[in-house]
């Protein structure tokens, strides 16, 4: 503690929004959903030195807020005045744009169902700059596309179909799911609503949302199904970068700066991860599958899966690495579906893969075991936010005689 005196700022009290359980080292302190606490310093942006019942410790700062109206609250639950402003201006355009993997694949897919989308009802929610509905309209010559982008992009979208001569075919409609009307059912409902981690920042609730209110009996939800896959990896490069590095640095020992190093570079997920070729340890699973044309809102609190790897060759379990692949179901009879997967074994995609760190890399031999379950769940205050957490346990047999290492560690996922 008089390591951070400097760091001190006047007492103020947070409550917690979300339960979290010390780990690490010492100095953490585990906390619960609901209890209001003490801050004495702001050490990082990602931890701070709080006090609870006369208990000090690291806290991380996501999980804190303070006292706010219920006003205020309802208001920023969602955070949308800062998700469609990112939306609203050109550069994530640019960066999903760029990405040929998903643009081509969306568009494929609307090539192989031209004959079936001509006259159809099409709504392409989120649609940004309009390219999905410029595609159908360009390639399929449906009924009506309705593009609806809630962000200030829609401007420039109405100007794009103008100048791609599509006004006949194109509506573009400004305004959330929960809040449009449109003056008919549509047939299909086509949007890329995926994050990090497939659910990140939850567009998925609006697509269920317009899915419930304006998508036919019968229609098709495009993409038609996801799945999350994980894989136990290592990480010998980034563990070097963040943690061996400060085994000797220009001759000097900088280990006293791993705990903390620990803290703010593997208490949350790397996003834009690339897994390496050799870094997969075992071969990988599914382990949350949704149905878009039956998946719930309210299924969207907590997901679940289970995994069981057996370990392909000996080295170091770092982690785990986790991407997702959608799938679009055909509109023609017998025709096929068209998958969209982020994982490191297709083309890269803007997405790339997210890596979950363990504290303490673990030494693991081929023909082990590493079993366990992963949790989304989303957070009750910030809509489009969700904690991660990953329980595993490694076991081996050598000798007759059965060892195992388990574990446990949560990582929150914010903007």
């Amino acid at each position: 503690m008089e390591d951070q005196l400097e760091d001190l700022v006047p007492p103020e009290e947070y409550v917690v929004l979300w339960s979290f359980p010390g780990r690490c080292s010492e100095e953490q302190l585990s906390i619960s959903k609901g209890d209001r606490l003490i801050v004495h310093g702001k050490i990082t942006s990602e931890w701070w030195w709080a006090e609870l019942r006369g208990v000090f410790g690291y806290v991380p700062a996501s999980y804190l807020r303070q006292g706010t109206t219920e006003e205020e609250e309802e208001e920023d639950a969602w955070q949308d005045d800062e998700y469609y402003f990112t939306y609203g201006a050109l550069n994530l355009h640019l960066e999903m744009l760029s990405d040929k993997s998903r643009t081509e694949t969306y568009r494929r897919v609307i090539v192989n169902n031209s004959t079936s989308l001509h006259r159809k009802v099409v709504m392409d929610l989120g649609c940004g700059t309009g390219i999905m509905s410029l595609f159908c309209a360009q390639l399929a010559q449906p009924a009506v596309v309705y593009a609806v982008e809630a962000s200030s992009m829609v401007e420039h979208t109405k100007k794009l179909v103008k100048q791609n001569e599509c006004e006949e075919v194109i509506t573009v409609l400004q305004g959330r799911a929960e809040e449009i009307q449109l003056p008919e059912q549509v047939d299909v409902l086509v949007s890329e609503w995926m994050g990090n981690c497939l659910v990140f920042e939850f567009m998925v609730e609006s697509v269920l949302l317009a899915r419930d209110r304006w998508l036919r009996e019968g229609g098709t939800m495009w993409p038609s199904s996801a799945a999350l896959t994980l894989v136990p990896c290592q990480a010998h490069r980034y563990y070097a970068e963040k943690m061996a590095f400060w085994e000797k640095p220009y001759g000097l020992d900088f280990t006293p700066l791993q705990p903390l190093a620990l803290q703010e570079f593997f208490s949350k997920p790397k996003f834009s991860h690339l897994m390496e070729p050799g870094d997969r340890l075992a071969s990988p699973a599914d382990v949350i599958c949704l149905d878009m044309h039956t998946l719930q809102v309210a299924d969207l609190e907590v997901m679940q899966g289970e995994f069981q790897f057996q370990v392909e060759k000996s080295g170091v379990f770092h982690g785990f690495t986790a991407w997702f692949s959608v799938y679009f179901k055909s509109l023609e009879e017998g025709g096929a579906t068209v998958e969209l997967n982020t994982g490191p074994d297709s083309e890269p995609t803007h997405w790339k893969q997210t890596l979950f760190m363990l504290d303490e890399p673990i030494t693991v031999h081929a023909a082990s075991r590493i079993s366990g379950t992963i949790t989304l769940r989303r957070n009750p205050v910030w809509r489009r936010h969700l904690t991660v957490t990953l329980h595993w346990d490694i076991s081996c047999l050598a000798q007759e005689a059965a060892t195992c290492q388990a574990g446990t560690k949560s990582f929150p996922m914010w903007r």
